[in-house]
């Protein structure tokens, strides 16, 4: 029986995209998402939340098609993998983050973008090469 890697996430900008490039060139943009549950708490009668932030890569011509779109605000749709990353930290330490390697990517309504509709999907891996 195989594995499954999938992550699904419906949620907000909390900032404008920021995008890079690698010593290669690739373009690598990161994104960080929340989403929000709500309820009404059993015992004080209140309504309660929660936001959860969300941190998303993108990567090559997924992340330059992209950019101009992805604005502070903006409800987006994001399918991909989680993926962990380490590195040395300055202070000695070994640092850790969990994030989610987008693979398909739309552009709902809403935010400073407007309105409509934009749907990107990366190629998956046996079309990348």
């Amino acid at each position: 029986m195989g594995t499954v890697n999938k992550a699904i996430v419906v949620g907000n900008l909390g900032r404008d995209a920021e995008i890079r490039y690698t010593s290669g060139g690739a373009a690598v943009s990161t994104l960080s998402i929340a989403t929000t549950d709500v309820w009404t708490d059993r015992t004080s009668g209140q309504r309660q939340e929660r936001t959860e932030w969300h941190r998303v890569v993108l990567w090559g011509k997924q992340a330059e098609s992209l950019k101009d779109y992805l604005l502070k605000g903006r409800t987006i749709y994001v399918e991909g993998r989680l993926q962990t990353r380490q590195w040395d930290h300055r202070d000695g330490n070994k640092r850790y983050t969990t994030e989610i390697r987008a693979d398909r990517v739309v552009l709902l309504g809403g935010g400073r973008a407007g309105g409509g509709c934009l749907l990107y999907t990366s190629p998956s891996p046996r079309d990348r090469g």
